[in-house]
């Protein structure tokens, strides 16, 4: 297991947030809406509940949460992907511009609907989730169009991060031009994958970040068949050309391996309460890409990630943190590993 991140090095790599360059995030977009409320009776229409509403919001969802964690911890951002021509679109360009955030890589298209997401939940459980949305490719014009803003933005960016949700919206011939682009200005390409996009797709990016389950079928869709963890690292990182592989693990904590390792290292989960999973993954990632963009060694980005993630497990809903809050995390948990 590897040491935990001393408290110089982790105000040392936090500190530096503020400093690093805007991150281009390149994924799915759209929105996350929850009704939240009480259930009393069962409808008699149908052996259903009834929920009597107490509260709507509606967030920033998909890649576009990855944007926002990032202003959380002081990182600016560009958000690119795509949306629809309907009134979804509209309510996600508002969001962003009033948390701030750019909406000049927003490109809109008629062939697809935004996504939007309704997740039906009470105080206890969530009873549905409503998904709209449109998986099939992007046409070829509108992929032209995502390539043109990603083409503009990355030479003044100083990383990329890669939030595939298996939405669409990235194919292979996109990630492969967005590869080659930041090897030309010499960017880093951070991705976080999709359990259904083909593993080729990611071939050449400098750091994966699947889940257990995903590693699980990305390496049983290049043709093995094998749990082990560090088997499953070992076969990404070769197969796929990438130096570093970073699988979460849930309960289990995080398993970081870079090319040419013999073993993994194992961090372990630091969440002291778990209410909602929902957007841990971009928080992590968010903490992971800016951690190594700030100059953390791979493991101390991942101990910095998985504080992170401990926070907003904590929260209802897709959440974020920001450096107080993942300080003060930071300070408890650490307490625990130095006694």
């Amino acid at each position: 297991m590897s040491s935990i991140i001393t408290k110089d090095n982790f105000k040392k790599v936090t500190g530096k947030f503020n400093e690093i360059g805007p991150v281009l995030v390149i994924g799915d977009i759209g929105l996350d809406k929850y009704t939240f409320g009480d259930v009393k009776r069962i409808s008699p229409e149908a052996p259903v509940p009834v929920l009597e509403v107490t509260k709507e919001w509606t967030t920033l969802g998909l890649a576009t949460n990855i944007s926002n964690n990032l202003s959380a911890l002081g990182v600016s951002s560009t958000i690119c992907g795509v949306v629809g021509e309907d009134m979804q679109a509209s309510k996600l360009e508002s969001l962003l511009e009033e948390n701030e955030l750019s909406i000049w890589g927003v490109v809109r298209c008629s062939e697809r609907p935004t996504i939007f997401k309704e997740r039906v939940t009470t105080s206890t459980q969530q009873i549905c989730r409503v998904d709209y949305e449109d998986k099939s490719p992007l046409s070829v014009a509108t992929q032209e169009r995502l390539l043109e803003r990603v083409n503009e933005f990355i030479p003044t960016h100083s990383g990329i991060i890669i939030e595939d949700y298996g939405k669409g919206t990235l194919s292979k011939e996109t990630i492969a031009e967005v590869v080659s682009l930041a090897r030309k200005h010499k960017k880093k390409v951070f991705v976080d994958p999709s359990r259904t996009t083909p593993p080729e797709f990611y071939k050449g990016v400098d750091l994966l970040k699947p889940n257990r389950a995903e590693a699980e079928m990305m390496v049983s869709m290049l043709g093995h068949n094998t749990t082990d963890v560090l088997e499953m690292a070992k076969i990404l990182s070769e197969s796929l050309d990438i130096s570093e592989v970073v699988i979460t693990l849930g309960g289990e904590g995080m398993a970081i391996f870079t090319r040419g390792d013999e073993k993994v290292r194992i961090i372990p989960t630091v969440a002291n309460e778990v209410f909602d999973v929902s957007g841990a993954g971009d928080t992590a990632i968010s903490l992971l890409s800016s951690s190594l963009l700030a100059g953390a060694t791979l493991t101390d980005a991942c101990w910095i990630g998985n504080c992170g993630s401990g926070v907003v497990v904590a929260k209802k809903g897709t959440a974020t943190v920001n450096l107080e809050e993942l300080e003060k995390f930071y300070n408890n948990i650490s307490k625990n590993f130095n006694e």
